[in-house]
């Protein structure tokens, strides 16, 4: 394993390099980045760090990496240690061979974030939270469902449960299996106009920018290629049939879904990606202890919001952190 290096955010990250086994396109690595907290006065003011012994690992969604300086102060400042994974063929971990994002079974991810987690370093004795963001909550979903004893907790942004053609799901996914199989790298149908990136645009703090590599994060959606829909809709179709995950699960969702046929300012107040309504009844299948927050105004990424949402995504999230820890140090 390579070492610790500066990180493209600047003096409070560091970034790791993971060697993964190489598939049919080559070489192959992920890369986890570190947060380095800077003392809280909060600390000291009241003397202790209630998630001192928390570490939490972030997942990306699609066509996107780890940018988010704000969402790991969120954590550090309450004592945990933040680690983000950008994962094989996204952001950092890109390589000019490479297909962006492209995997055929979404348990591939597997390799990546178990060298994350083994990168962390004295990790004994310490509570695992799971982030992750819309395809990246689908992905750490299914993977505490497939590793029980792992995770303490898992916290979903707008996690990508459900098709949004959920009811047609089962008619089509037969068809894209099928041609997953001759044509793995056929592109799929999609329209992204940009609406989204413009809307994030829109409601940025000025006060808190955050700068974003286009080359990473595209204003557009990166190609969606057929056999990486079809691990899509093959992990639609084993939370649809629940995932018994047996820890506590948080899902954040905005209130609403608006659908991104041509641009309005209704586009800054809700989800354009995901039919949210759809989300948040996928989401109890995901085990038996789930909390579904809705926040009133917020985007897909209810944590790149307008201020107010923003504020109340880190709200909501913070009482049921709290409630969290408490729980288990009763």
């Amino acid at each position: 394993m390579g070492e610790w290096v500066p990180d493209v955010l600047g003096d409070e990250f560091q970034q790791l390099t993971l060697p993964m086994k190489a598939d049919a396109e080559g070489e192959v690595v992920a890369t986890l980045v570190r947060a380095l907290p800077h003392p809280s006065p909060w600390w000291r003011l009241h003397d202790r760090r209630p998630l001192a012994d928390v570490d939490v690992l972030y997942v990306h969604g699609w066509s996107d990496y780890f940018f988010q300086k704000r969402l790991a102060r969120f954590w550090t400042s309450r004592g945990a240690r933040f680690f983000a994974l950008d994962l094989r063929k996204y952001g950092r971990s890109l390589r000019s061979h490479q297909t962006p994002g492209y995997v055929t079974d979404l348990t591939e991810y597997d390799e990546d974030i178990a060298g994350a987690l083994a990168a962390r370093g004295g990790s004994a004795g310490r509570r695992l939270v799971l982030l992750g963001h819309s395809t990246g909550g689908l992905t750490l979903s299914l993977w505490a469902s497939r590793h029980p004893d792992q995770a303490d907790a898992v916290i979903l942004n707008s996690p990508w449960l459900e098709f949004q053609l959920g009811a047609a799901r089962p008619a089509i996914a037969p068809m894209v299996g099928l041609q997953a199989r001759w044509w793995p790298k056929d592109a799929a149908p999609q329209v992204d106009l940009g609406f989204y990136t413009r809307a994030q645009n829109e409601v940025a703090d000025p006060d808190d920018p955050m700068s974003v590599d286009l080359a990473w994060r595209p204003e557009q959606s990166m190609t969606v290629h057929v056999a990486w829909l079809h691990a899509i809709l093959q992990g639609h179709r084993a939370v649809s049939a629940g995932l018994g995950i047996p820890v506590p699960v948080c899902v954040l969702l905005s209130a609403r879904t608006a659908v991104p046929t041509r641009w309005s300012d209704e586009l800054t107040r809700a989800d354009s990606v995901l039919v949210v309504d759809d989300i948040a009844r996928a989401a109890l299948k995901l085990g038996p202890s789930v909390t579904v927050e809705r926040i009133d105004g917020a985007l897909h990424d209810v944590f790149l919001s307008r201020r107010e949402a923003r504020e109340d995504a880190y709200a909501r999230l913070d009482r049921w952190v709290r409630g969290w820890a408490a729980g288990l140090s009763d």
